[in-house]
């Protein structure tokens, strides 16, 4: 991770939020305590920032100054407003294609998702602003760059945003083994978006009550699942297929 897109010490980064800084997350040591952290998190919750709770130790990984048990990475990226962008590409006529992520939380898995979506035409893809992976420099190197080529945007909750989607007319298809349907059962020549769950745990079953359609990738093996990076780039190569 590069230094030059991190913040120490709780006050710097309450002053960056405050002044308009696109804040990806932010790591908080443990069991820190006083009227500045309580200010931090509070600032935090207001602008809707993402952060977690780390051992010292990460702290210190993280960085090799004084961080006063807090360090925030600095997205390299601004985010797109999900409404706007719909409402361009509606305009444009165009059949979106989105990746909608819910809680994919390893870096590399995530610039991985990102590099396929760039190559096969998505035009935008939906991350939730916790619980997600950072866009970082490790981010950036594992897309090869491509996250500056592609819409991310920044939801409060996956589950609004699907509504958002649904109600644009763009159908919502689930990437997930609960289901009877594979992939190739399912139109993806009209505008879609793709949903995919968790490195762990995959798509909330919350979020699988609410889609349009659910589909699985048929498994011959005798490993039960796919890297989710890896899940999602066979996904959009039949969309690309289908579309061709």
């Amino acid at each position: 991770m590069e230094k030059a897109q991190q913040i120490f010490g709780i006050r710097a980064i309450i002053e960056a939020i405050n002044a308009g800084k696109e804040i990806d997350k932010v790591f908080i040591q443990k069991d820190l305590q006083g009227d500045l952290m309580r200010e931090l998190l509070k600032t935090l919750k207001q602008n809707g920032v993402n952060f977690s709770y780390v051992p010292v130790e990460k702290l210190n990984r993280l960085g090799d100054r004084n961080h006063q048990g807090a360090i925030a990475t600095i997205s390299p990226i601004a985010f797109n407003d999900l409404d706007e962008l719909i409402s361009s590409l509606l305009e444009a006529d165009k059949k979106p294609l989105f990746i909608v992520l819910d809680g994919i939380s390893d870096t590399r898995n995530f610039g991985a998702i990102i590099r396929t979506a760039e190559c096969t035409g998505v035009d935008g893809i939906i991350i939730p602003k916790q619980g997600s992976a950072p866009v970082n420099g490790d981010t950036v190197k594992t897309s090869v760059g491509a996250v500056f080529n592609i819409p991310i945007c920044k939801v409060d909750h996956v589950k609004d945003a699907i509504f958002q989607l649904q109600a644009s007319g763009i159908k919502t298809v689930a990437a997930t083994e609960k289901t009877n349907s594979n992939i190739y059962d399912v139109d993806f020549t009209e505008a879609v978006a793709i949903i995919m769950g968790s490195e762990d745990k995959g798509v909330n079953p919350s979020v699988l009550k609410i889609v349009d359609e659910k589909a699985k990738l048929p498994m011959f093996g005798t490993i039960s699942s796919l890297n989710v990076s890896v899940a999602c780039g066979a996904f959009l190569y039949e969309v690309v297929r289908q579309r061709l």
